[in-house]
């Protein structure tokens, strides 16, 4: 006798087994000691009998209908025409799951997230987590369960617009970069077949060009000079602010220093360029010596120099020197943390003639010799030792405002 939905409220489990109820043509209710009601399919296939889920009637302790009776006959109808048709329902069933499972593989997200893993390995850890967060935050909401096969470049091209209308065009080159590699991954993994993101070439507002502020007059950098002198902060970042225009490195391997690199009773810091990735020695001025000395007092038992004001653990963040500046009110647009390594360029090869090659080495960039062959990053280095105490000289005669004389010997004025 086929099932009603009374009939089925009125179904009591069995105490410790599972009893069957069923409503004709292989369709039964399956009813477990716990109360839970599941309903069944029993069909065959090439002479074998097989069964079908159909969904739950009611989870035990509930008293919601999920799949009701009627619903039920319905599933139940689509899996014998299968079956009719040649079609095993449960093999179309697993074969359906499969490829959602592979479709879900194929997502520009996961694609991303697994170039990402990859690529991280040769990254550093700060580029490799600027590189995810643009792509989640500018990528990932329109196009991250996309399959990457489907892409078309007016979806890229939408999603590069809304970054240009909020007037980051700079961030919108570097998505569509970032996009490309990952294109270029799928392609190279079977996910896609082309990468859409080539075809947005000049498609985007082109990037102003502009440098890192940087003061260039030396009655200009002495006002800054006086400034950093003249910060009352804490004595982290008072350190920190004063030892930027003597070392001349790039912020963040200022602020990540630690004290295992540092020798001071040889006036040096080796660490690896954060950039270029080459061992780098920077030899330290006299007073640099004396500010790590300093600071030494507070934080040399731990392992950053200048460590995070809320944790020991972490350095100093990003903004902590920047944000100083702007106390002491220095404008954004007369000069940078990073700033003091172009006005050092500038200042150091027109007013105190040092030599081009030994500048560029001790900014850690990519030096090489007549026949194009990198020269050691930790070469030269008496030269440069004599260099950066000429210039730390030069600015103790900027910040008091003493005549500053200018003698150019065979390296320069080193």
């Amino acid at each position: 006798m086929a099932l009603t939905a009374l009939k089925i409220s009125n179904i009591k489990p069995y105490v410790n087994q599972t009893q069957r109820i069923f409503d004709g043509r292989g369709l039964y209710l399956e009813i477990a000691p716990s109360g839970g009601k599941w309903w069944r399919l029993r069909y065959r296939v090439s002479g074998q009998e097989k069964r079908l889920s159909l969904g739950v009637y009611m989870s035990a302790g509930s008293k919601a209908v999920e799949v009701s009776l009627e619903a039920a006959r319905k599933a139940a109808d689509v899996a014998r025409q299968l079956v009719r048709d040649g079609v095993d329902p449960s093999q179309k069933r697993k074969n359906e799951k499969l490829r959602l499972a592979r479709q879900s593989e194929n997502t520009f997200e996961a694609v991303t997230r697994e170039w990402h893993g990859k690529q991280s390995a040769v990254w550093g850890p700060a580029h490799a987590e600027r590189v995810l967060q643009r792509l989640k935050r500018y990528a990932f909401p329109s196009l991250g369960q996309r399959p990457i096969g489907e892409i078309e470049a007016p979806e890229l091209l939408n999603a590069l617009r809304a970054i240009e209308a909020r007037g980051k065009d700079t961030t919108s080159h570097l998505t569509r970069q970032y996009m490309g590699m990952v294109f270029r991954y799928g392609i190279a993994t079977g996910r896609c077949q082309r990468n859409p993101a080539a075809d947005l070439r000049g498609a985007l507002r082109p990037v102003k060009k502009s440098n890192f502020a940087a003061v260039t007059e030396p009655s200009q950098l002495g006002k800054i000079v006086r400034a950093l002198y003249s910060y009352e902060g804490t004595l982290i970042v008072r350190c920190a602010l004063r030892l930027a225009p003597l070392v001349v490195v790039r912020p963040g391997e200022l602020r990540k220093a630690e004290w295992k690199d540092m020798d001071l009773d040889k006036a040096g810091w080796r660490f690896v360029a954060s950039k270029t990735k080459p061992n780098h020695l920077v030899p330290l001025s006299k007073q640099a010596v004396a500010i790590l000395h300093e600071v030494k007092a507070l934080t040399g038992g731990g392992r950053y120099v200048f460590p995070s004001a809320r944790s020991a653990l972490r350095p100093m963040s990003d903004a902590a020197v920047l944000a100083a500046m702007r106390r002491m009110e220095i404008p954004a647009d007369e000069m940078t943390g990073h700033g003091f390594r172009a006005t050092f360029r500038t200042i150091g090869a027109e007013v105190l003639k040092f030599r081009v090659d030994l500048m560029e080495h001790q900014l850690a960039h990519a030096v090489k010799d007549a026949n194009g062959t990198a020269y050691n990053r930790t070469s030269f280095l008496p030269e440069r030792r004599r260099m950066m105490q000429r210039w730390a000289d030069y600015l103790d005669q900027l910040k008091t405002g003493e005549p500053v004389n200018v003698i150019v010997g065979r390296f320069g004025t080193v």
